[in-house]
């Protein structure tokens, strides 16, 4: 059904105040029977956000919060209560953002506004909301409970999903104790996982984050999981540099079998493989994550060895499925692994179940629209206070950045508004010393601070008056209280600062940020992040009335790239440069030709392999 009729649908429910705060599962043919009922209700849908009596009011309420400082918000206990949420263990603080109580209900009835309890509702039910790929949008089924039921078509999806998770644990377990083994009769401890984006920075962000959780480094003793995604043969060496092959597996990871990148990088590690251990090696040395078992057979993996996913699984929200789980039960084990689907499935329900005012993602969605939109911050910095968390802010750069960087709606009108947002980051203390002169002197800048209250691992030297992890924790409190009270003039002039000095070392403060504390990091609660994180960014996409769910921006370079390949191949198998007959433009044949020239060598008149081994000893042609 058109998503427009499901809005229309969410407009009738939210006026009539019938929103059900714990809803039953629906299936496809319910949410198709409450369309065709009010499918006279789709032009209605047409109309921008922006246009909403609550959009305006929040553009008018602008005017009020630019004359208030968080020096001052901070200081009202009340509402510092109301802006601080517990649930499922975590503790989020929104008291440091630029916004009151009155702000928030705002934001609610923006959210009622945009229909936004009944898309979150669309997306559970197996609505097609992908619009442009005509696709269910159901990552939340790959950490689904057994007895769940999540639809796509009228088919509960959540049988097919343990299936493949069941073969995932069976195949795991028989790698891990040693039943399978190489070609050579060695059991097999290294895994490369070779993929690239959703199915690269995803499994990579949860490996960081268990490698040094007690529970999980048990699992992984003895054991090594890389990941391979770059083309630069730099990363191939790096992925392969020091491994065994008699010991090693590779996951190729590709939905399609056909992304260029992943496919050349497997093709690489095959010929290292059989290079050393023959042809024969490649059934018992590499597996695959594929939709396309035809293309998995002819690369000469067993069809039995791949593992599947589904179309309604984007990219970026996969690492739930067989694209994160598989490499990541190999390495730590079916049930840590298990753990973590179990902490997203928390986060999931909470999400569909929990009322808007009290509903984690959902508060942090609609304050970061009220940043952007209205506020005018195009940025947000992911700031977690441990190192465990290094890979977090690159995996969210992809979710949220390539789901929401769009300038047009579902309906394919232009945004007369500021959507998506630029997000980057780096662990605190790290980030301290990089770029928090600019977040706190500079641009401003909206800050997650991430905490962690017991340390996956603990350092206190008896001589020192805290703990190592206390030390970094003092900064993850200090910092959030630095950007919002600043340093006034007159403080400074008080410490006796000298008259010159004071433009330099004074600070505006004022500055917002959401901090979030976590019990720890276990498995579980990295699985509540990713969640966290995911339907943070599907609620701005659903306030904004845009696709969170299709990237359509990615494919025009990939269309030129291929345009580049065969030129470069041409030339280097026929000796010649490009030329203006080549059909691009004169900065990029000076720019082809530029490359060309300096390489040591033009002509192949030889074709031969050269290993990823050999690299590290001699310069790549």
């Amino acid at each position: 059904m058109a998503f427009s009729q499901l809005q229309a649908a969410g407009k009738q429910t939210s006026e009539n105040g019938n929103s059900n705060p714990n809803p039953i599962p629906l299936t496809r043919d319910v949410s198709v029977n409450v369309s065709r009922s009010l499918s006279s209700m789709d032009k209605a849908m047409e109309t921008s956000i922006a246009s909403t009596d609550a959009w305006r009011a929040l553009q008018e309420h602008v005017a009020e919060i630019e004359n208030t400082h968080l020096k001052d918000l901070l200081a009202d206990q009340g509402r510092c209560e109301a802006m601080s949420k517990e649930d499922m263990g975590l503790y989020i603080d929104f008291s440091r953002q630029r916004a009151t109580q009155d702000t928030i209900k705002k934001l609610m009835d923006l959210a009622r506004a945009a229909n936004l309890k009944e898309k979150i509702d669309a997306m559970y039910a197996g609505d097609h909301i992908n619009s442009t790929e005509d696709r269910a949008v159901l990552h939340v089924a790959t950490r689904a409970r057994r007895e769940q039921v999540i639809c796509d078509d009228g088919k509960n999806q959540v049988p097919e999903v343990w299936g493949v998770l069941d073969r995932i644990k069976a195949f795991s377990e028989k790698v891990r104790s040693g039943e399978w083994k190489g070609a050579t009769g060695k059991p097999i401890k290294n895994i490369v996982a070779i993929g690239i984006g959703g199915s690269f920075l995803g499994p990579l962000f949860v490996h960081t984050a268990l490698r040094t959780e007690p529970k999980a480094m048990m699992q992984s003793r003895g054991r090594t999981l890389r990941f391979l995604a770059n083309v630069d043969p730099i990363d191939v060496a790096r992925a392969l540099n020091g491994l065994d092959p008699e010991e090693t597996m590779a996951v190729v990871i590709s939905k399609t079998f056909t992304t260029a990148e992943t496919m050349l990088n497997a093709r690489t590690v095959r010929s290292w493989l059989t290079s050393q251990l023959g042809e024969e090696s490649v059934a018992q040395h590499m597996v695959a994550v594929s939709t396309n078992l035809k293309l998995v057979k002819e690369f000469g993996i067993d069809p039995e060895n791949a593992f599947g996913f589904w179309d309604w699984v984007g990219g970026r929200y996969s690492v739930c499925s067989a694209v994160g789980i598989l490499p990541l039960s190999l390495q730590y084990g079916f049930e840590v692994m298990e753990q973590f689907l179990s902490g997203a499935n928390a986060m999931d329900d909470h999400f569909r179940e929990t009322p808007l005012e009290s509903n984690l993602p959902v508060l942090m969605g609609l304050l970061s629209v009220w940043n952007i939109s209205f506020l005018g911050y195009p940025a947000r910095a992911i700031l977690p206070y441990c190192q465990a968390l290094s890979k977090l802010a690159p995996h969210i750069q992809q979710v949220s950045m390539e789901s929401n960087g769009k300038g047009v709606d579902i309906n394919g009108n232009v945004l007369p508004f500021e959507a998506g947002e630029i997000d980057f980051g780096e662990p605190g203390t790290n980030g301290q010393h990089s770029f928090y002169q600019l977040i706190h002197q500079g641009r401003v800048v909206p800050c997650d601070f991430i905490g962690i209250v017991r340390s996956q691992q603990s350092v206190y030297l008896k001589d020192e008056i805290v703990s190592n992890h206390d030390e970094l924790m003092c900064n993850f409190f200090a910092q959030a209280d630095a950007l919002a009270y600043g340093k006034s003039r007159e403080e400074l002039r008080s410490q006796n600062v000298p008259d010159y000095l004071i433009p330099h070392r004074s600070f505006t403060g004022n500055r917002p940020s959401t901090s979030l504390l976590l019990p720890e990091l276990s498995a579980y609660t990295v699985g509540q992040v990713l969640a966290l994180y995911e339907h943070q960014v599907a609620v701005q996409g659903f306030v904004w009335n845009i696709n969170s769910f299709d990237q359509w921006g990615v494919e025009l370079g990939k269309v030129l790239a291929s345009r580049v390949r065969q030129m470069i191949n041409q030339s280097r198998n026929k000796h010649r440069f490009v030329n203006n007959s080549d059909g691009f433009n004169y900065s990029t044949t000076r720019l082809l030709n530029k490359y060309l020239q300096g390489k040591t060598q033009l002509l192949y008149p030889e074709p031969r392999d050269v290993f990823p081994a050999e690299l590290l000893e001699h310069n790549p042609l």
